[in-house]
């Protein structure tokens, strides 16, 4: 009766473990999407700003010529 009452609490254990380490993960990936968020962001402002100042760029040249 030991032994399947051992077992019983080593079980329980590792999946308490699993479970913990799942919520992180959880977490982890949270905290990734929102950081992958704010970085498209800054890529599409940037891209916004480049395309600004290329058509800057273009029409200058234009008038040069």
């Amino acid at each position: 009766m030991f032994w399947a009452m051992l077992a019983i609490a080593a079980g329980f254990c590792g999946l308490a473990v699993l479970g913990v380490l799942a919520i992180r993960v959880f977490i982890e990936a949270q905290r990734l999407s929102v950081q992958v968020t704010e970085t498209t962001q800054r890529i599409n402002r940037a891209a916004e700003d480049l395309e600004a100042a290329a058509t800057g760029v273009a029409r200058a040249g234009r008038d040069v010529l």
